[in-house]
């Protein structure tokens, strides 16, 4: 089993930047996965960005990319998503999951999930 705990959520204004935090128990996990999802309201849960354990290997959404960091500390077990330059379509709840699969970018490729933690970006 595996123990997700996202936090770092909150309202920000348009161009502000938010540190989202997960941390992870249950598990060794240096071989596997994590990634960040996000869902709006009425809209299907889409993929932000994922990295592997070891830290070597991050993907990123298209619309995120050159805004977000994905990183890790594998010491606190612990994935981050630095997000800077926020817009309000950034507004949604975001999610971290786990992940055997390298460069997963769907939620079926992902076993576990974390609660969500609210991100609202205001215009």
């Amino acid at each position: 089993q595996v123990q997700l705990v996202e936090s770092g959520g909150g309202l920000v204004q348009a161009g502000g930047s938010l540190r989202l935090s997960c941390a992870a128990s249950g598990r060794t996990f240096s071989s596997y996965v994590m990634g960040w999802f996000r869902q709006a309201p009425g809209k299907e849960r889409e993929f932000v960005a994922t990295i592997t354990w070891s830290g070597a290997s991050t993907y990123y959404a298209d619309s995120v990319k050159g805004r977000f960091t994905v990183s890790g500390d594998n010491a606190k077990n612990t994935v981050y998503l630095q997000m800077n330059s926020l817009k309000p379509e950034d507004t949604a709840v975001y999610y971290c999951a786990h992940s055997t699969v390298v460069a997963g970018k769907t939620p079926d490729e992902y076993d576990y999930w974390g609660q969500g933690t609210q991100v609202t970006v205001s215009s």
